[in-house]
């Protein structure tokens, strides 16, 4: 992969959250590579990292009590860990984007929808007035709202959640950016909704040329739109590699849970789903070892001593295992 390819680089990646009662190990070296046009999903359940790697790369993460420990977040060649808040404002809603869980609190309810995508291209494009309210509705328009001139007027409230998650697209992709970050943008929508709005992400990205990161614990969404696939747990990056050789070819044993989880249409009606037993470490006191250890059934005694390095099964694909370390 060239240089010229990858939109985003993220290495060595540590965040931690200073509490009451210790220090929170958010996200603990992570590190992966994003191409320009590519879909990449992050799963894992929840507490593994994923919404904390993803507000990390927009800079959300407040400080104190927030910090942001090693490593570095190269986009477009810049390092954005090392940029000022001026020079990150101006970033922010111009070339990367991004999509937040729930848009009723990411939305301003006193400011009107089109007033929300406005002040963006205002802001980040030199636009008039006119010229941004014209581009407002055109984004509405894109997004699936019907009568785009009258919604343009209304509150995030007159909105229903299908219909909010559309407007958040809209003010995300207003100034058509380079990357895309969508954390969960499907959770609290039925699934009519949610297909209309994968849907739509899939077009725009086709058509705009957008890199995806798609944080989300739905894995029917990521073989419906994904290029790979990164699983986290315990803050660090377990396996990662295309969606056709996580889904076939899973090698982390947590990867293998998380399928095995799911109900499938090939087996029987009786057969019933297996779940993953136990629940995930104390991230203040993370385990020495694998952090997958105590709920793997395959764990050996150097499991719970030391954690395995990267084992890489094609020039895609690897997984943090010790059952994958040649001997």
């Amino acid at each position: 992969m060239s240089k010229q390819d990858t939109v985003l680089s993220v290495k060595d990646l540590e965040v931690q959250f200073n509490t009451r009662g210790g220090v929170v190990q958010a996200v603990r070296n992570v590190t992966f590579d994003l191409k320009r046009g590519e879909a990449l999903a992050i799963v894992g359940e929840s507490g593994s990292g994923k919404s904390v790697s993803a507000q990390t790369i927009m800079r959300l993460i407040p400080t104190p009590p927030g910090k942001i420990k090693t490593g570095s977040i190269v986009f477009n060649g810049q390092d954005i860990l090392k940029m000022s808040e001026r020079e990150m404002e101006a970033i922010r809603g111009k070339e990367i984007g991004m999509i937040f869980q729930d848009p009723m609190t990411s939305l301003n309810p006193t400011i009107t929808i089109g007033n929300q995508i406005t002040e963006v291209l205002i802001k980040h494009q030199k636009m008039s007035r006119q010229q941004a309210k014209d581009r407002a509705i055109e984004m509405l328009r894109l997004v699936g709202l019907p009568n785009p001139e009258q919604r343009y007027a209304q509150y995030p409230h007159e909105f229903s959640g299908g219909m909010r998650q559309r407007a958040m697209i809209a003010v995300s992709l207003a100034c058509d950016p380079t990357l895309l970050i969508a954390d969960e943008p499907t959770t609290a929508l039925d699934v009519t909704i949610q297909a209309q709005i994968l849907e739509l992400m899939k077009d725009l990205q086709k058509r705009l040329g957008t890199s995806i990161i798609m944080i989300t614990h739905d894995l029917g969404i990521v073989a419906d739109m994904c290029d790979r696939v990164i699983v986290m747990y315990a803050g660090k990056v377990v396996e990662e590699g295309t969606k056709e050789e996580i889904f076939k070819n899973p090698k982390h044993p947590y990867t293998r849970g998380l399928l095995r989880s799911l109900p499938r249409l090939d087996q029987p009606k009786d057969e019933p789903l297996i779940p993953i037993d136990g629940t995930p470490p104390n991230m203040m006191h993370p385990p020495i070892g694998c952090a997958f250890c105590d709920r793997c059934g395959d764990a050996m005694k150097i499991c719970a001593e030391q954690d395995a390095e990267i084992t890489s099964h094609s020039e895609t694909h690897a997984s943090r295992c010790w059952l994958n370390h040649v001997v």
